[in-house]
């Protein structure tokens, strides 16, 4: 592939680069990883969740593992935020793949990291899932955040970011902002960017 998981999954701590630098927040990896792994959350394809616990009782481990105070007031929050305030008491092995990646998504932002790495959040998403999950990553992004996410979805891609990175072959080929471009011409430029490389190689 591209790459993009193994970059995700770098950045995330999870692995160590067998070549060139990586920081997150001024500290470099994975010298500093657990000076980092404090400061990011993660949506991966693996949820971390536990089936037989209920949504609550899985964000009060993880809240717990975080060191949160307030924890009954940031689990009712995490859960609302995405929609699951009504699941709160059902054990998680009855959630369908849209709520689950939900769920994820509040176990990942409830410690309101600073940095956020997302790996094809959408995939298996139903229309009000994304949505939701939409409007929580723009959310996310205004109050200063970094977000990281990696998708197929061009289009999406390209509407929810503030910049673009086109990584092709395990390298990053270029990096703009996406608000001085039309969709028309990122896929134009995706495209021309990946095929030279292609030929290149």
């Amino acid at each position: 592939g591209a790459g993009k998981s193994t970059l995700l999954r770098i950045v995330a701590t999870l692995l160590a680069p067998s070549g060139g630098t990586v920081e997150v927040g001024g500290w470099a990896l994975p010298a500093a990883a657990d000076k980092v792994r404090p400061h990011i959350g993660v949506v991966s394809h693996q949820s971390l969740l536990y089936n037989d616990l209920t949504a609550a009782d899985n964000l009060r481990f993880f809240g717990r593992l975080y060191g949160l105070p307030d924890l009954e007031e940031r689990v009712e929050l995490a859960l609302r935020d995405v929609g699951l305030m009504a699941r709160a008491r059902d054990a998680v092995g009855t959630f369908s793949r849209g709520m689950l990646q939900r769920l994820t998504i509040a176990r990942a932002t409830m410690h309101r990291p600073d940095v956020l790495l997302f790996d094809e959040p959408f995939t298996g998403l139903d229309q009000d899932a994304s949505a939701i999950l939409e409007n929580l990553l723009v959310r996310e992004r205004e109050t200063g955040r970094t977000v990281l996410m990696i998708t197929h979805d061009l289009i999406r891609g390209w509407r929810l970011s503030d910049r673009i990175a086109i990584l092709h072959r395990g390298r990053i080929d270029d990096i703009f902002q996406s608000n001085g471009i039309t969709a028309e011409d990122f896929l134009n430029h995706y495209a021309a960017t990946t095929r030279a490389r292609g030929k290149a190689s």
